[in-house]
């Protein structure tokens, strides 16, 4: 039986699972309703992904915006037709690169930079994504696009017995890609190279010592997988929180603004009163997100009042009972 679950799941996806097949996957585990991802992660690649379920899916966009860290390993001699390892080899050349020569070009890689989107990736041209170009054999013409490396170590290595390899870290922002920036430096070195391994280890403020595996997940009771849960505010860590009384709360929720001495602000998280005085010590329920200009609160995405009264209700039952209020809800059979 399918049921309702909010909350903020932060798992550390497989090798060789598409993101939308371990969404699947985790979506079963917790029976949920709703669910979606913020971002995919390519099947070679492992790492921090934040799966979003119920109310928690109308704000998975900011995963999307948030810069991403990630480590990764350039084979390097080697281009593949997809620019990692899952792709056909299309050109080989002998590797002579020094340490001193891989230390020079990574000023050369950090800062705003352009970037060629691959054409094994989603982007869409003519309503078409480019990897089913790609997979016909058509190349099309992709516009750059603007990225900034935040922050950037190379590091000369082997990758296996025969094969030298730059090892990878680098802190990014939305829109950037690996493999193509793992071929931008191969040929910067003069030899090309393809991605071998990929592994996201943050997205945002979510790092991978917080994440859980499928096979732990598959271990758990029903309870202790819901336990794993992040609240539905675990998404806005980085807005500004605002609280409204009871007759402001629910005027807000019916899309309408509000006035106040709220400062100027882009990215505002409005709470409103708990639904009872049993709720203790529990926090105040998020209504949803909002703006601020001149004192105005301007509603953008809020949660439903049958959504509040969920997570809500499921707070009150975790500590009536000793546990920690999480962003789930479970329900009755």
């Amino acid at each position: 039986m399918r049921r309702p679950v909010h909350g903020v799941l932060l798992l550390d996806k497989p090798l060789g699972l598409s993101s939308n097949d371990a969404l699947q996957k985790v979506k079963w585990l917790l029976r949920a309703e709703k669910a979606g991802h913020t971002g995919t992660l390519d099947p070679l690649a492992t790492g921090v992904l934040p799966l979003c379920f119920g109310a928690a899916t109308k704000f998975s966009q900011l995963q999307l915006e948030a810069d991403k860290c990630y480590a990764a390993v350039a084979r390097l001699g080697v281009k593949t037709s997809t620019g990692d390892a899952e792709g056909e080899v299309i050109a080989t050349r002998p590797v002579e690169v020094t340490a001193e020569q891989v230390r020079q070009i990574q000023v050369q890689f950090t800062g705003p930079l352009t970037q060629v989107p691959p054409m094994y990736s989603a982007l869409k041209k003519d309503g078409k994504a480019l990897y089913e170009y790609a997979r016909q054999g058509v190349e099309v013409s992709r516009e750059p696009r603007h990225i900034t490396i935040h922050a950037l170590n190379l590091r000369l290595a082997s990758d296996g017995p025969e094969h030298t390899a730059v090892h990878i870290t680098v802190k990014c922002s939305k829109g950037t890609y690996i493999r193509t920036l793992g071929e931008d430096i191969g040929e910067a070195l003069g030899c090309g190279a393809h991605l071998s391994a990929l592994r996201r280890t943050a997205t945002g403020d979510f790092t991978q010592a917080q994440c859980v595996t499928l096979a732990q997940l598959e271990a758990m009771t029903d309870a202790q997988r819901l336990a794993c849960l992040l609240p539905v505010d675990a998404l806005l860590g980085q807005h500004q929180r605002v609280t409204l009384d009871a007759d402001n709360a629910g005027r807000f929720l019916s899309g309408l603004r509000r006035r106040g001495t709220w400062p100027n602000h882009v990215q505002v998280a409005v709470y409103g009163p708990p639904a009872s005085t049993l709720a203790g010590n529990l926090p105040n329920g998020l209504l949803g997100t909002a703006h601020c200009v001149a004192g105005e609160l301007i509603p953008e995405r809020l949660l439903s009042p049958v959504e509040i009264a969920q997570i809500l209700d499921t707070r009150l039952f975790e500590t009536s009972q000793g546990q920690p209020a999480s962003g789930t809800l479970e329900t009755a059979s």
